[in-house]
């Protein structure tokens, strides 16, 4: 854990912490970072398409849902 202050707007805080149904400012802005780092790591795996880092034939991967009579196998959870 990292202890820090910051300065943030009050009434921004409190609609952030009602919002995400948090119960404290703390978990409000782990949550938010917790985000903002999930959608960064999104936009650059987006950032890969074109860039021949995958090999394959998406074509061929997707066989299976053109036929309407083969049922697609689900990964156990």
């Amino acid at each position: 854990m990292k202890r820090t202050n910051v300065v943030l707007r009050d009434n921004l805080l409190e609609e952030a912490t009602r919002l995400a149904g948090e119960r404290t400012y703390s978990r409000t802005i782990e949550r938010a970072l917790e985000d903002f780092v999930r959608r960064a790591k999104a936009r650059q795996i987006l950032g890969l398409a074109g860039s021949g880092l995958w090999e394959g034939n998406l074509t061929q991967m997707r066989s299976d849902l053109a036929d309407p009579g083969k049922k697609a196998k689900r990964a156990s959870r």
